[in-house]
């Protein structure tokens, strides 16, 4: 089974999502089908067939952080070499050549990736053309508005 690479604070959130989901949505669901059901006729009762989906819905996303969380490679950017290549996890800054454009990314895994905080997943084309490079490297990025070239400027591993 393939490992999901995740960060200590991804990894994080996605144990409280989990802790979260079973002790307090799932019995809420419970409790909601429980009071459906003693209203009678099951067949037309729409809070019934409501709280039955929404159970089929958290009980497959327990699933789904379980798994994930028990075939997770969690890394954390302090205890890898600081040499100033582009690895897992770290936050790069990059200047786009041609606008001169300068944007700071975190390289996270796919379920932490939130365009909003910065955060871009592994998988993503930026992440995939900046992997393995070092400070003052320039790559081709192909995105999907065309190839782009990027000058890494500053490796953190925070």
């Amino acid at each position: 089974m393939a490992s999901t690479p995740l960060t200590v604070h991804g990894a994080s959130l996605l144990r409280e999502e989990l802790h979260r989901l079973k002790h307090t949505e799932r019995p809420s669901v419970i409790n909601a089908i429980s009071e459906a059901r003693a209203q009678g006729d099951l067949s037309e009762n729409a809070e019934y067939d409501a709280a039955k989906e929404r159970q089929g819905f958290v009980e497959a996303r327990i699933s789904e952080l379980e798994a994930k969380l028990s075939t997770a490679q969690i890394i954390d950017p302090h205890d890898l070499e600081q040499d100033g290549r582009v690895v897992f996890g770290v936050t790069v800054q990059v200047e786009t050549i041609e606008t001169g454009e300068v944007a700071l990314y975190q390289i996270v895994g796919e379920d932490e990736a939130d365009l909003k905080q910065n955060k871009i997943s592994i998988s993503s084309p930026i992440s995939r053309a900046l992997i393995g490079k070092s400070i003052g490297d320039v790559v081709t990025v192909q995105a999907p508005s065309g190839a782009r070239e990027v000058e890494i400027l500053d490796v953190r591993y925070e």
